[in-house]
């Protein structure tokens, strides 16, 4: 690492320069107004400048220089520098067609591409403190799901591109950071980027092979423009307050309905609660001269979560450094980032019990209405012989979960122009990751999260402690070459080369407990084992996986004929070591052809009306390493001893191989004046999942190993338009449909989801059955009806035998029915954006229809139970005072269709560099779900199984509404 650092500040000398010359300065704008961060570049140097809020420049240059204007979406403009100290410039809106796009290694004009490619650039992005970069996306991408429920700053977001594409492998797209291939976004300040474009459909996925079958999202950093070096500051400050909460009984009403009074009157969701406060801090200088620019980025968040102890302090820091040598034929780029990361996880199950608990007991024993041992539980007052009752204070306040993130990585681009139309690339990046997470339980808090050490319900805790912790090193060479040809009626580009990447992942894993006492230093018995003799109960595993290796040949080619007909096609053999010996490689075709009728036609008014066909194969490998190899584990003794066992865990497949996806998109653009539209229409279909099934111990030697199995189609629609309806007002609507279907499995029909307990442990509530949509929730269904406090449920086959067992709930006389799907039939974002005077208004609107949730926190906390008198119930309008016994039914499935005000900023300069931004997210949402969050559960939050969606689990993080003041000084 300190090479390379030497390396980029040795560059950033040896090609250094200062440019004397003299100062033009003027205005750019558009027909409406300033254009705030236009472009100025002498041309033929890498000299430049950026516009200020109010579209004012200046810019060093020598008479007879070319300098270029331009802007996103807008015709370049030059001008010759004469005599004249002042250039003021009108840009003419180019309709994006002439923009240069970022597609998998290269770039196109936007009007040649023929796939499925969407770019969205810095100005389109969402507002507000935004801490995860995939969130600047949201609502902006017909087809590009993104969602994060419930407010926990921790938690990331869930990225779907064009539905379900697996069940055995990566569900979320492939993120590309500045071409540096599997990063994260959540490792890439939102303040750092310039552009995502989103590859859609295979063809454009496909010369990422074995990793696109989810889609990519390819991230273009910010990098530094030539000219004075200019500083500038963005803050953001943040209050957020819970957005929605479930309406339980008040004390009185607690009371009154039956329930055990305690004597006080405790609002728990408050008591374990707060205003979270959020600030980001991030400084930027950015400059160069010469044939040499740099960019240099520090960031500072502070993000509190709406429950206590949970948040993040993050800092992180990018360098970019671009120059040029050899008379501009050699160009070489360096960059490097840090980032460090402190979580406070806290205990989401604190809000869970913050429902249920006794609403008239105390939070600390002091205050018990009858004698109890208060000291034995650190002081807070618990209602002991009650199962699954605890005091959510003390859970959150006795116990700690947090943890650390540490990421580095740097990178060095070389560009050589070869000839004149042959140029060779260059790049090898590094990175590395750590992890650690620490959970610790005090011997005096009733609750943990761990049944091994004492059991759940037990009065005396002796204390659990957890450990766990992962680093990965990454490193990632590529070798390619772009050769371009253009005659009258033809240009061409064809580019091949090679990829090697390589990964080891490790991670250990310890538990201890039944501890003496509180004086052991937690954080030391863990990392040092220093006190294992002291603990009663141990369990260590450590785990390093298998080097991956990936290597890979690619080849594209794209054609422009007489300026109106465009053919793109690319190839790629990989190969992977995360697959079975006699499968590892694997090639990726695409082809796709597009023609521009609007110049074939000369069709007058029409920009573009282009049609295009696009077919591709991509790939997924499976998540984890070495699952197509034999592994046996070591088995640990007990009560602290040092023996133990080894034996086998999983038998070998080594004919185990990628996924494949193939797909077919129909797509057309369409531009006229101020109107555009582009509309897809695909199908795809995904096979050969990577599943842990049962098979035959007798002719493996174990009754489980990894094989490829399963089939699944899919088809969507998606519209994406845009329309300037005055000067002042833009706006653009998103539109966007996907189908899954099960066409083949391991077994005709399956259900998961379970419930779990108390009560309900063998209920699953989703059903996958070949032939039939991905989502399904099954299950059978009240007739409105209550006999003796039990739902009285249909007979929906007529046969006279009512069949609602959870044993019989895949058999043919069921009665159970579909009550809905957790997956959305539609989804829409709407986005506009208004100026008025020197207000700036954007506002995003998002929304979700046709999918349904399960209201787990009605199915358990809403039935009158007469046990649970000393619980409190959900008290909603969908609550029956007559319904004593939980059982699972359509009662507590509910249609979650929603639409929201998602964004809203107003922003305005007070100054000429100086501009001022109000923010509100998660304004409010239309919607019958009388859940804290309406927005879609694409998996099972248990344990992250995609063919369980639409479970609102009872330990969701409730929703917050966030409300962001932001501060952008230019010096």
């Amino acid at each position: 690492m300190k090479n390379v650092l030497k390396l980029g500040l040795g560059l950033a000398l040896l090609f250094g320069g200062v440019l004397n010359a003299q100062q033009i300065s003027g205005n750019i704008s558009d027909e409406t107004g300033p254009l705030p961060g236009a472009s100025i570049v002498v041309q033929g140097t890498s000299t430049g400048a950026v516009a200020d809020f109010d579209g004012n420049y200046s810019i060093s240059a020598d008479t007879g220089d070319v300098l270029v204007f331009s802007y996103v979406g807008f015709s370049a403009q030059e001008v010759t520098v004469g005599s004249q100290n002042t250039i003021n410039v009108v840009l003419i809106s180019s309709n994006e067609l002439d923009e240069v796009l970022v597609t998998g290694y290269g770039s196109q004009a936007q009007k040649e591409i023929t796939s499925a490619v969407v770019s969205v650039s810095e100005d389109e992005f969402n507002k507000g403190a935004i801490t995860d970069a995939s969130e600047l996306l949201q609502g902006k991408v017909a087809g590009l799901s993104i969602y994060n429920r419930g407010g926990d700053p921790n938690a990331g977001t869930v990225i779907r591109l064009r539905g379900l594409t697996t069940i055995g492998a990566n569900t979320s797209p492939l993120i590309v950071v500045d071409g540096v291939i599997g990063a994260s976004l959540q490792n890439v300040d939102p303040q750092d980027i310039e552009s995502i474009n989103v590859l859609k459909d295979a063809s454009a996925a496909a010369i990422y092979g074995s990793r696109g079958s989810s889609g990519v999202l390819l991230v273009t950093t910010k990098k530094g423009v030539a000219g004075e070096t200019q500083l500038s500051y963005n803050g953001r400050f943040e209050s957020s307050t819970i957005a929605n909460q479930i309406d339980v009984m008040s004390p009185s009403e607690f009371v009154a309905n039956g329930g055990r009074d305690l004597g006080s009157q405790t609002d728990w969701l408050d008591a374990v609660t707060r205003e979270g406060f959020s600030q980001i801090h991030n400084l930027t200088a950015s400059g160069g001269a010469g044939n040499s620019t740099y960019r240099v980025s520090a960031n500072f968040t502070e993000d509190q979560g709406i429950l206590e102890n949970s948040g993040f302090d993050q800092f992180n820091t990018r360098l970019s450094f671009q120059t040029s040598a050899l008379n501009d034929r050699l160009k070489i780029g360096f960059s490097a980032a840090f980032i460090q990361r402190n979580q406070e996880n806290g205990f989401r199950e604190s809000m869970r019990y913050a429902t249920l608990y006794n609403p008239t007991a105390p939070i600390y024993a002091v205050d018990a209405p009858y004698a109890f041992n208060g000291a034995q539980f650190g002081g807070y007052f618990e209602t002991l012989g009650l199962f699954d009752s605890y005091n959510p204070v003390s859970i959150i306040n006795q116990n700690i979960n947090d943890g650390e993130v540490r990421t580095i990585n740097y990178g060095i681009n070389l560009e050589y122009d070869l000839t004149d139309s042959i140029t060779a690339y260059f790049r090898s990046s590094t990175q590395s990751s750590d992890y650690a997470n620490r959970v610790y339980f005090r011997t005096t808090s009733l609750w943990n999260n761990n049944d091994g050490y004492g059991g759940a319900d037990s009065p005396v805790r002796k204390g659990a402690a957890e450990f766990y912790e992962q680093n990965s090193d990454f490193q990632l060479n590529e070798l390619y070459a772009t050769w371009k040809k253009s005659t009258d009626n033809m240009n061409l580009a064809v580019t091949a080369g090679y990829s090697y990447q390589k990964e080891n992942f490790n991670q250990a894993f310890f538990a201890l407990g039944d501890f003496p006492g509180d004086e052991i230093d937690y954080i030391d018995a863990i990392e040092y084992s220093q006190d294992l003799l002291n603990a009663g109960q141990i369990n260590a595993n450590s785990d390093r996986s298998p080097d991956t290796e990936i290597d890979a040949f690619f080849a594209r080619l794209n054609m422009t004929i007489a300026n109106n007909v465009y053919i793109n096609a690319s190839l790629r053999r990989e190969g992977s070591t995360k697959l079975g010996a006699d499968n590892q490689y694997g090639t990726f075709p695409s082809v796709s052809i597009g023609a521009d009728l609007a110049q074939m036609l000369d069709l007058s008014g029409v920009q573009q009306l282009k049609p295009r066909i696009s077919w591709g194969v991509t790939g997924n490998l499976p998540n984890d390493a070495g699952l197509a190899q034999e592994i046996r584990g070591w088995s640990w003794g007990g009560g602290g001893s040092a023996g133990g066992s080894t034996n086998l865990l999983r038998a070998a497949n080594p004919d185990l191989k990628w996924e494949e996806k193939e797909e077919l998109n129909f797509g057309i653009d369409f531009v006229m004046d101020r109107f555009s539209a582009t509309i897809d229409i695909y199908s795809q279909t995904s096979k050969d999942f990577i599943i842990n099934r049962i098979v035959d111990a007798a002719v493996y030697g174990f009754d489980r190993r990894f094989e490829n199995a399963g089939q699944l189609s899919s088809d969507g629609f998606e519209v994406a338009l845009n329309y300037d309806v005055s000067d002042n007002w833009n706006t653009g609507i998103t539109f966007a449909t996907n189908n899954s279907v099960l066409d083949e499995y391991v077994q005709d029909a399956d259900t998961f989801g379970n419930l779990g307990s108390p009560g309900q442990n063998s209920t699953n509530v989703t059903r996958v059955k070949v032939g039939e949509p991905i989502g399904q929730l099954w299950g059978p269904v009240w007739d409105g009806t209550v006999t003796g406090g039990s739902q009285n449920f249909s007979d929906l086959n007529g046969d006279g035998e009512l069949v609602v067992g959870q044993n019989n709930a895949l058999d043919d006389n069921v009665d159970f029915a579909v009550l809905g799907n957790g997956i959305p039939d539609f989804e829409m974002g709407w986005t506009n954006t208004i100026t008025l005077g020197e207000y700036t208004i954007n506002a995003a609107f998002r929304g979700a229809f046709g999918h349904s949730l399960v209201n787990t926190f009605r199915a358990f906390y809403e039935p009158r139970v007469g046990s649970q008198k000393s619980y409190n119930y959900i008290n909603t309008e969908l609550a029956n005072n007559e319904i004593t016994n939980a059982n699972f039914s359509s009662l507590y499935v509910e249609k979650a269709d929603f639409f929201k005000l998602d964004n809203l900023t107003i922003s305005r300069p007070i100054r000429d560099n100086i501009n001022l931004s109000l923010n509100v997210r998660n304004a409010f949402v239309i919607t019958d779900y009388t859940g804290s969050d309406p927005e879609p559960a694409l998996f099972d939050l248990l344990d992250g199984n995609p063919l369980a969606p639409g479970i609102d689990r009872r330990n969701s993080y409730y929703s917050a509404r966030s409300f962001t003041l932001g501060l952008n000084i230019k010096f």
